[in-house]
Parts: C-alpha cells; structure tokens; sequence
C-alpha cells in the first residue's frame, strides 16, 4: 500500500511538474493573449485575438558561437508582474501615453545549465519580446549567429512587404536603404523579389484581423535584423544581416557581453486596422539613452534639391530657398550635398543670411565613402570621432541647427554603433539629426532626444526620377500610415506644388495627383521636422489656399486617430495639434471612394474642407452635423483635408 501511495505521488509531481512547463500572459482587456510551452526541448509561442489564433506554433530561442540557447532547454519558472506608466513625447504620433500590460518573464536553462529569460510585455493591442541572457560563468563574451524567433501564420493570411535588398547594388552600390516597392496583398508563402526577405516592418492580414510585426530598441549593442523568406507553411524568421553588407565588413551577427538583452520583436494586432496605425509600442518599451542638450525645437523647412537639383547648390540659389524658408514662415532650410565646394567662408556667409532671415540650416552629409561609391561631398567627415566631433565644433560655432546624414547601406551592428555614434555627438553640440539612404529608425525617436527622423522608405526624390513612380504615387501613400510610418518618424520630403518635376515647372516628369493630395500627404506622413518640396514659383503659380494651408501646417502631434482605409485602396487620418484638429485622406485607386466619417470631436463645427472636382483642387467651408458625421468623397488620386 505505501509503495502504491509513494507512486501516486511521483506520478502527481511529476504531472505537475509536466503541466507547468508553459505559461500565459494576457492584456488588460483579455483580448490579446499569449501562450508559452516547451516541446521537447524547444521553446514556443502562440498568439490569440479575441480567441481567434492570429500566429500558430512559432520558435523562440537564439544560437550563439560558443552556447546554444534553442535546444535542450528545460523550464525553469516565470514570473508575471502588471505595468501602469506614462510618458510625454512630442516627437510622435501621441504626444502623451499611457501604457498598461502585463510583463511576463519565462527563465530556461539549456542542457549545460546556462540560463536564458524570455521577456514578453502584453498590452492590449501589442506585443513585445525579447531574450536576455544573465552572466551564468564563462563564457561571457559571445556572438548570436542566429535568432530562431518566428512568426507562423495561418495559411489563409495576406502579405503587404516590402523586400530587402541585394547587398552593393543599385546606384553607387548604396544599397540596402530600405526603398524598394511594397507587395500589396500578396500570399503568405510568396518569397521576396531578391531571395533576401523582407524589411520591417510588416503587415499581415489573416482572417479579418491585422498583424503587424517590426523591432524596437535597436542600438549599437546589437544588429538591426529583417524577416527572412516565409516557408512554405507561412513561417517568417528573424534574419540577420546579409553578409555582404557595407562593403563585407563587419560581422553579420551580435558581438555581446553577459549579462546582454536583444532588441524587442513587436507584433502588433487588431481586428481592425485602428491599433495599427495608433499603435505606439516602437516607443513603449525604450527609454532615453541620454539627456538632451538643450531644448530642439522641430517644424518646417525647405530643400532645393528635389527640385532644382544638384546644381542648385550654389549661393545665391540657397538664397532663394532661404527666402522661401521665410516667406512661408518656415523654421528650417536644409542645404544638401555639394555645399562644401562652396567653402566655410561663403557657407559661414549663407548661414549668417539665414539667421537674418528667422531660418535655421540642416546641412548634409555623405556618412562615410568606405561602404558605398557614393561621391557626392562632403565626405568622411562622420565616420570617425576625430573629424566629427571637429565638424560639430565648427556647425555649432556658426548656428547650425541640425545635420541630414546620408548612404548608410547596412544593418551589420556596426552600423548601428556608426549611427549611435553620430547622434550621441551631435547632441554634445546642440545639432538635430536627420538619416538618409538608411535603416528603418526602431525607437530612435525616444532613445535619441535630438533625432527627428529617417527616409527608409521609397521617398519623394524618386518622383524627379521615375513617371511610373509619378503614376503610383497616390498607391504608395495609401500604405505608409498603415506599415512605414505605423511604427516610426518618417522623412519622406514631399508636398510637391509644382506640376512638372523640372526647376522651371514647365519639363519633365509629370504629377499625377491632385493639389489636395499633396496637402493631405503633409498631415498623413509624420516626422517632427519636414522638408517640404515646394519651390519658389509656388509663391506665384500654385493656388492662394494650397499657399496659404502650408504656411500654417504643424509637424507635431497631441493625438492621431485612424478613420478609414485599406493598404493599397484608400486612407483618412485625424491628427490634433495644439487644440486644433486636422483630418486628411487621399485615394490610391481608379474610381472615386465616398465614406461618411465619424468625428465627434468635431459636432457641429464649420470647417475649411480642401478638395477635388474633376481632378480641380477647392477650398470650401463644410459643417460636420451634430451627430459629428460628415460625407466625404476622395477623387482617384486626389485628397482631403478638413481643418477647424
């Protein structure tokens, strides 16, 4: 009998102890759920909306050269605390946040004893996870060669990606800068155009819910990474760096010393699109690395370049932009590349003029020149402590405000540190940093107080270069609120007034889209400080009301709210500045789209409404009945905006 009751109670125990190798994390609102299990010896997750599955079985764990950290693990225990903070950023889409969750944290140890935590934070809509790795004895300096975090989904589920480039190609060899097409509803298994995968971040749609995926907290600690060619069942991967990257230096994976954390993997989820486009989480889970140095102040600019391109960068050309700067009381002008030949004395000069002028200047500059062939000047002036921090002594000196630094072309974590780099820097200065020709910013703009912002998208000087790219313009902007700009600043340089892309509007490629098209894109891209394309003649040939709207245009934002829309077809925004409220939409598809929109924080309020007539842009008062609905039609390729 006592051996027969010793035995129930091994079997009991060893029950328990086989039902507690798994954990649960929940939001707040009991919607967004999370399991964790291991499987013999493998550690994986599932995701539940709503008690729909949006993400099937998928691994985690990393591979390092010296300790594996994916196979054999055994569990150890977790734990589950609740989170409640707020933060202020003005920088983004929500000036302020209230974050609430839940942070569950799931301990493993390998076969050889070595531990391993895996972190995920839960909210209601958003997902963050990460590994972090504790100092268990040697060894403690490593390099993660392989991170097995997937993201499994069910057949049924729609892609809307954009590929990752080819390393050294394209012109100058630049690339990878995160600018090729989107792929717009594409099958789940579909491999990407160059066999490299995909960049983040990334949407999904999979049975009338929305899934998107992207990174956070991306420094010089670590590689920035991408989503690897799906399998064919719909299995995406975290993929590292192509080796082949900045010229084939550096190395693909992550040189870390224990104790050491990655990057958070993000997945945002919704049964609608609004938590994609609101969602926050890039910010919710970085803090500052630093103090800022002093107060930035973020607004709008000129540029030359787009417009009257490289031979525009002259003196008294760069006047001309200054005045324009003022005339449309503009806060910045950016100088781009090539202005170094005019030498620091004339640009001293220039600089002076702008200050009379109430305009602050950005000037640009090529990041390096040893991982592209990119010879636009100036050069090499960035890439090393030395000559940087001499650079930034003589901008700082003459009242420069901010720096657009340009050809990045990599993700390797060496990169990443050039980047840091760069920006830790320029805040000793007091200097602003845009990045060009480079990677998606993840969380910069709450880690780094004087970034504001990044292209890392197929941005507005594609339009001087490509008619087709003119063609799909009202396409492409009906995706990056919903991906691009869902997750970061984006510095895209658009609002183009002029009807031809050639410096006297009479030549070359032609705008398709209408003038309150090119308005609302000035409130659907986001970025703290915009370089708008408008040129001089604007003053002069472009309508009274398109003038008078851009010269009272904000870049900052209390609030942000997703209307309608759908990647590909159509969007409608409302963004708050101050206590004033801006709604703009545009229409990427061939016929016109008509929607009644909620706003109730309109009720019966008249509001200026720009719009379209037979391709024919308008200014109008309209009233928003008491209900606070309003009747809107967006022609093919043209716009809205509403303000009050």
């Amino acid at each position: 009998m006592l051996k027969y009751v010793t035995l129930s109670i091994i079997s009991l125990i060893l029950s328990s102890v086989t039902y507690a190798q798994n954990a649960s994390v929940s939001s707040p609102d009991g919607k967004l759920k999370v399991d964790i299990y291991i499987k013999e010896g493998t550690l994986f997750y599932e995701v539940y909306y709503a008690g729909n599955q949006v993400l099937e079985q998928s691994r985690l764990g990393l591979e390092t050269n010296l300790v594996d950290y994916a196979n054999g693990l055994i569990w150890q225990g977790s734990e589950e605390k609740s989170l409640d903070f707020t933060y202020t950023q003005e920088k983004i889409k929500q000036s302020e946040v209230h974050y609430q969750g839940s942070e569950l944290v799931c301990t493993l140890n390998n076969k050889d004893k070595k531990p391993i935590k895996v972190i995920f934070k839960v909210s209601n809509n958003d997902i963050a996870l990460r590994y972090y790795i504790p100092a268990a004895g040697d060894p403690v300096a490593l390099v993660v060669e392989k991170e097995l975090t997937a993201f499994n989904f069910p057949q049924a589920a729609k892609g809307f990606l954009s590929p990752q480039s080819k390393p050294m190609v394209g012109w100058q060899r630049t690339k990878p800068s995160y600018e090729e097409n989107y792929a717009i509803g594409q099958k789940i298994e579909a491999q990407s155009e160059f066999g490299n995968g995909y960049v983040f971040p990334g949407l999904f749609e999979v049975d009338n819910h929305w899934v998107l995926l992207s990174e956070t907290g991306v420094r010089s600690l670590y590689c920035a990474s991408h989503l690897s060619d799906p399998t064919e069942d719909g299995v995406y991967q975290i993929a590292f760096p192509d080796p082949g990257e900045n010229n084939g230096f550096g190395g693909s994976g992550a040189a870390i010393g224990l104790p050491a954390q990655t990057p958070w993997r993000t997945i945002t989820v919704g049964n609608s699109l609004k938590p994609i486009v609101e969602t926050t989480i890039a910010y919710d889970v970085v803090e500052p690395l630093y103090e800022a140095s002093k107060n930035y102040e973020y607004g709008r600019g000129t540029w030359s370049w787009i417009m009257w391109q490289d031979n525009s960068i002259n003196f008294e050309d760069q006047k001309k932009y200054i005045d324009l700067a003022a005339a449309m009381t503009y806060e910045y002008v950016l100088i781009d590349n090539w202005w170094d030949k005019m030498g620091n004395d004339k640009m001293e000069e220039l600089i002076q003029y702008a200050a009379s002028k109430g305009v602050g200047v950005f000037l640009w500059y090529n990041s390096n020149g040893a991982t592209s062939d990119a010879p636009q000047s100036p050069k090499k002036r960035m890439n090393t402590s030395i000559e940087r921090k001499r650079e930034m002594k003589w901008l700082k000196e003459n009242g420069v405000k901010g720096i657009k630094v340009d050809f990045f072309g990599g993700d390797k974590q060496e990169t990443m540190r050039l980047y840091e780099d760069i920006l830790s820097d320029a805040n000793d200065y007091g200097l602003m940093v845009v990045f060009h020709g480079a990677t998606l910013p993840r969380g910069w703009a709450r880690m780094y107080p004087n970034y504001v912002g990044s292209e890392a998208v197929l941005a507005s000087e594609n339009l001087m270069f490509s008619q087709d790219f003119n063609d799909q313009e009202a396409v492409n902007a009906t995706l990056h609120p919903f991906i691009r700009n869902a997750v970061a600043c984006m510095e895209y340089g658009g609002v183009v007034l002029n009807k031809r892309y050639n410096r006297t509007n009479d030549g070359g490629n032609i705008r398709r889209t209408t003038d309150a098209f090119q308005l609302a894109t000035g409130i659907l891209f986001q970025n703290p400080v915009q370089f708008f394309a408008l040129a001089p003649n604007n003053l002069e040939d472009a309508p009274e009301f398109a003038i008078d709207f851009m010269k009272q245009i904000p870049t900052s934002w209390e609030e942000t709210q997703f209307l309608e829309g759908y990647p590909g077809k159509y969007v409608l925004l409302a963004r708050r500045s101050g206590d004033k409220w801006y709604v703009a939409g545009v229409n990427g598809q061939k016929e016109a789209v008509t929607v009644t929109v909620n706003l109730p924080m309109l009720a019966g309020k008249e509001l200026a409404m720009y719009g379209d007539k037979k391709g024919e842009s308008f200014k109008k008062a309209i009233k928003v009945n008491k209900k606070g609905q309003v009747k809107l039609t967006i022609e093919p390729q043209g716009g809205v905006v509403l303000v009050e």
